[in-house]
């Protein structure tokens, strides 16, 4: 169980490690669970630390690194308003996914709009 005391960036962090584990468990609506906790936990005084953004997307590139990384590749050629756009489109597909009781296609979706942060 999560102690009330931990600092948001060390509970996100936690949370994402259960997230992938669940993930990889193929408990995709747990997973989702968590993901979505971490997102309700990412305010804007949050998102506006750049010290524990950076913190939480070098996390989030152990999870996510690999040899042949598309989204990688694009994020480099791609202007902050388009990743902006692509993320807002990914949270709304999974929304949608989320809707149509869809838990894997909602998490990969979540999942992939986190690789363009």
């Amino acid at each position: 169980m999560m102690r009330n005391t931990q600092n948001p960036l060390s509970k996100i962090i936690s949370l994402i490690k259960s997230s992938e584990k669940k993930y990889k468990e193929k408990k995709f609506k747990e997973s989702l669970e968590d993901k979505l906790e971490i997102k309700s936990l990412m305010n804007e005084k949050f998102r506006s630390n750049k010290e524990m953004m950076d913190k939480y997307k070098e996390e989030l590139s152990k999870l996510y690194s690999s040899k042949f990384d598309l989204i990688k590749d694009r994020k480099i050629k791609i202007d902050d308003k388009k990743k902006i756009e692509i993320i807002n489109l990914l949270e709304k597909k999974s929304k949608e996914k989320l809707l149509n009781c869809d838990y894997e296609g909602a998490v990969k979706a979540l999942r992939r709009s986190e690789k363009y942060q």
